[in-house]
């Protein structure tokens, strides 16, 4: 039988093959294409999606009648081209995995925009109600190379001075240099010895325990706004957190106002009519110039540090689509883009720092390795919160949700991921819905491993997945342009 033709795929990562010769994983894919259950083994792998290191499960699926109690279908994997089914890893970042990234970016793109236009269970009218865009940034730990912008976007020099102050150090606290969009030097400190590396991972660990304290400042002031004016409010939010290049986080966040309904918590209603979307702007930074807390004594920093957000806020009034400073669906896309994102900004692995691999990515001659060493440095403590800095060296001391969201806002991933799987088992089935909604799935599967079995299973599975995305791109292309 004659093979299908194969699109461009990733280059593999995973896979016992890795490493062979060339013509060792085009014997292996030849080999694989001419055996008679071929195609049959394509379908199988469709069900990863393009992953890069699917989950291999053996075991049994059985459906059953709820109503009778009869298993109306048995399923054994043992019957399967490889003796498993598999599944994507659902693994968030696109440096680990880029076709499960991608299904993440999407599933987060509808719950954000569900909660600023509606839909996905979520009412038409949250169109109408106030809300803003709001980026909230870590204070200044040093002075770092950066790259203004002036009218137009044309770089501006990094820190001109015409008295360049030198630090304690010798070295000049200024650079006249307009650095590149790709430049090395962006986010790292003018002085390493004077850059305060321990206070910039306590900060990334305890940042969310700030948004949680501010979130609770806002809503105090929201009520006590709202009281003046006749009616109650609630605040629902959604938000994702971003590494900037100088290795600490910042959170994007949209934020909207809803009236509460006495009756029914649960139901959805527009805010008092006196209380917009410059009013909820001007409690966020008045919430989050406030809000500091201490954290617990440490012996290298009596006291312990003080955390509170940096002086740079930035609040948007959010709109529908066509009219507005933000748009509905350019915030969606933003919050969704670094949804799928860690510490790529800062050059940070994915893997989780030991004391055997400290040497190797705490090292004191990058900017990256100094903040794991300091991680690993304070994370020599009893109490809890310094101790998980050791867990989340690898993530700068940072050990937060990058995306979270309130209660009401807007639907959940779970949801989305729900409906999807449902829609799925639709396509494969001919049988009427109704047997379906009587139908019980019971499974009882194994986790074996996790990547393709070989190098070669790899290049086919990707270039297959590939081929079906390029299909799909140029459907919704050819669907577009259709009048």
């Amino acid at each position: 039988m004659s093979a299908p033709a194969l699109a461009p795929a990733p280059e593999p990562t995973t896979g016992p093959g890795t490493g062979a010769n060339t013509g060792t994983h085009l014997t292996a894919m030849i080999e694989r294409a001419a055996r008679d259950d071929y195609r049959r083994w394509l379908a199988t792998t469709a069900s990863a999606g393009g992953c890069s290191r699917p989950i291999r499960l053996h075991g049994q699926v059985r459906d059953v009648n709820t109503t009778t109690g009869e298993i109306v279908r048995t399923f054994d994997t043992v019957s399967m081209p490889d003796g498993v089914i598999y599944t994507a890893c659902g693994d968030r970042r696109a440096s680990v995995c880029p076709a499960c990234a991608e299904t993440y970016r999407a599933d987060t793109y509808q719950l954000v925009r569900a909660g600023i236009a509606g839909g996905k269970g979520v009412p038409e009218s949250v169109a109408l109600h106030p809300c803003v865009f709001a980026t909230f940034t870590a204070p200044s730990f040093g002075p770092v190379h950066t790259r203004p912008t002036g009218p137009g976007g044309k770089p501006l020099r990094c820190r001109p001075r015409r008295k360049a102050v030198c630090c304690p150090h010798g070295r000049p606290m200024s650079c006249p240099q307009r650095h590149r969009d790709d430049d090395a030097c962006l986010g790292r400190p003018i002085c390493a010895q004077c850059y305060d590396y321990d206070g910039t991972v306590v900060w990334n660990a305890h940042a969310p325990e700030l948004w949680r304290r501010t979130s609770i400042a806002i809503c105090r002031r929201l009520d006590r706004l709202a009281k003046t004016r006749g009616g109650r409010v609630r605040l629902s939010y959604a938000k994702v957190a971003e590494f900037q290049a100088r290795g600490l986080v910042h959170f994007h966040a949209i934020i909207r106002l809803d009236g509460t309904d006495p009756a029914d918590k649960n139901r959805i209603i527009p805010p008092p009519l006196a209380l917009g979307a410059e009013q909820l702007a001007d409690v966020i930074r008045d919430a989050a110039a406030v809000t500091w807390f201490a954290t617990v004594d440490h012996p290298m920093h009596r006291g312990g540090w003080d955390i509170a957000w940096g002086r740079q806020l930035d609040i948007r009034t959010v709109r529908m689509t066509g009219s507005g400073q933000v748009t509905d669906t350019a915030v969606a896309s933003y919050l969704a883009k670094y949804a799928t994102k860690s510490t790529e900004a800062i050059g940070a692995g994915t893997a989780r720092i030991t004391a055997a691999t400290l040497a190797i990515y705490g090292r004191p001659g990058t900017h990256q390795g100094r903040l794991i060493a300091a991680a690993w440095r304070l994370g020599h403590h009893p109490h809890e919160d310094f101790r998980a800095l050791r867990r989340w060296a690898h993530m700068l001391g940072f050990r937060g949700h990058f995306s979270t969201k309130s209660r009401r806002y807007s639907t959940t991933l779970r949801a989305l991921r729900s409906a999807r799987a449902t829609w799925r088992r639709r396509q494969t089935r001919t049988e009427d819905r109704l047997e379906e909604e009587t139908t019980l799935v019971i499974t009882a599967l194994n986790y074996q491993g996790q990547g393709w079995r070989t190098t070669a299973d790899e290049y086919l599975a990707l270039s297959a997945a590939a081929r079906a995305r390029e299909h799909q791109r140029t459907a919704r292309n050819e669907a577009a342009y259709t009048f």
